[in-house]
C-alpha cells in the first residue's frame, strides 16, 4: 500500500467515478418515487466497508482451505452476502423499501459501494509502480467487468427480494435463497473463467470481451426483470 497522496486520489477517482455512473443510470430507472439520497449514500458507504470486512473473510478461508474450486465459491459467498447485510442494515425494520423496487435499487446501490473501493485497491498497485497504461487498462475493464458482476449479481438478488415483497412468508423466503444462489452462481463463474484467461496470450483481449459479453447478456435479462419488478402496483 502506497503512501503517496497523488496515487492514492487517482486510484480512488478511478475507482469511484464508474461506480457512480452505473449509479446515475440505475437511479434513473426509479424517478417516479426515488429513494432518499442520504438513506442512499448511507447503503453506498455501507457497501464500501463491506470489502474491508470480506477481505479479512477471504483471507481465512484461503488459509484453511486446499480447494481452487471451493475457495472460488465461497469468496463469492462471502462478498454476495456481505452486500446483502450493508443493505439489511438500513433497511431492517423499517419502511424505506415500501415499493418492489426499491429492494434492486438499494442491492445495486451497495453493490456499487462495494465495487468502487474494490476497484480502488486494484489500482493502487499499478499506480504505484508508474504502470499508468496498465491502470487505465484495469480500471476501464473493471468498470465492464468486476464493477458490472457486482451490480447485476445483487440486482439479481434485489428483483428476486422485490418479486416476492407480497408473498407470503414461505415463498419469501424461497425467492431469496434462489436469488442468492443465483448470484452466487454467477460470481463464481465469472470469476473462474476471468482466472482462466492467459494474460500473455495473443488473445487476452478477445478472451476478456468473450467474457464480458456473456455478463451484458445477463445484464440485459436482469434489465428487463427490473422492468417487470418496477411495473409491480
Amino acid at each position: 500500500m502506497t503512501n503517496d497522496p497523488k496515487i492514492l486520489v487517482i486510484a480512488f477517482l478511478g475507482g469511484i467515478i464508474p461506480s457512480l455512473i452505473w449509479l446515475w443510470f440505475w437511479l434513473k430507472e426509479d424517478q417516479k418515487n426515488p429513494e432518499p439520497k442520504g438513506i442512499l449514500a448511507i447503503v453506498f458507504i455501507l457497501g464500501m466497508i463491506g470489502v474491508v470486512l470480506a477481505i479479512q473473510i477471504q483471507k481465512l478461508i484461503r488459509g484453511s482451505i486446499d480447494s481452487a474450486e471451493w475457495q472460488l465459491i465461497l469468496n463469492a459467498g462471502v462478498e454476495e452476502l456481505i452486500k446483502y447485510l450493508a443493505v439489511m442494515a438500513i433497511l431492517y425494520k423499517t419502511n424505506y423499501a415500501d415499493e418492489p423496487v426499491d429492494w434492486p435499487i438499494y442491492m445495486i446501490t451497495g453493490a456499487l459501494g462495494f465495487a468502487a473501493l474494490e476497484n480502488v485497491f486494484f489500482l493502487i498497485k499499478p499506480l504505484s509502480l508508474g504502470q499508468s497504461t496498465i491502470s487505465l487498462f484495469t480500471g476501464n475493464f473493471r468498470f465492464l467487468g468486476s464493477t458490472l458482476l457486482h451490480t447485476v449479481s445483487s440486482g439479481i438478488l434485489g428483483i428476486a427480494l422485490g418479486l416476492s415483497m407480497h408473498m407470503s412468508q414461505l415463498k419469501r423466503k424461497l425467492y431469496f435463497l434462489g436469488g442468492i444462489m443465483l448470484a452466487i452462481a454467477l460470481h463464481t463463474g465469472f470469476n473462474f473463467f476471468i482466472m482462466r484467461i492467459n494474460v500473455s496470450s495473443v488473445n487476452y483481449i478477445l478472451e476478456i470481451l468473450k467474457v464480458c459479453s456473456f455478463l451484458w447478456v445477463v445484464t440485459i435479462i436482469v434489465m428487463l426483470l427490473f422492468e417487470k419488478v418496477r411495473r409491480i402496483n
